[in-house]
């Protein structure tokens, strides 16, 4: 008796035998080495210091506007160059100093914010900040 085979092209049967034993590796794995990673450590955490003082809360800041043509407007107030200064020596002398906003148009100097820069350092006032011109 003959036996004929016909191959009439690859087999599209897949052999999951090797996958099976794989998995079964791995996951024989995992349940080795879970409870090694699940002990405990000690943590030792910082408790939290009762006696902390809160910080005071901040100045309303001053707005300090430069118009295209180098006006200040100190709090929609115009002021002049002297003016400023008297304004920021009286920022200098107070022992919480508010913060300084300064809002140059795109079209102004930059000599008259270096002016008032220079200013604010003349006076050791640090609080600086710059903000879009409306």
């Amino acid at each position: 008796m003959a036996f004929t085979t016909k191959t009439s092209g690859p087999m599209s049967e897949i052999n999951v035998t090797p996958l099976v034993d794989v998995m079964l590796v791995l996951l024989i794995i995992f349940m080795i080495t879970a409870p090694v990673l699940a002990h405990k450590i000690q943590v030792d955490l910082p408790q939290p210091n009762p006696n902390v003082v809160n910080p005071p809360t901040p100045l309303e800041p001053i707005h300090l506007k430069i118009d295209p043509s180098g006006a200040f407007y100190w709090n929609d107030t115009p002021v002049d160059e002297l003016g400023l200064k008297a304004q920021l020596a009286v920022i200098a002398q107070q022992s919480n100093q508010p913060e300084i906003q300064i809002a140059a148009d795109d079209a102004v100097a930059y000599q008259y914010v270096a002016i008032v820069l220079a200013d604010a350092k003349s006076y050791n006032l640090t609080k600086i900040g710059f903000n879009e011109a409306q």
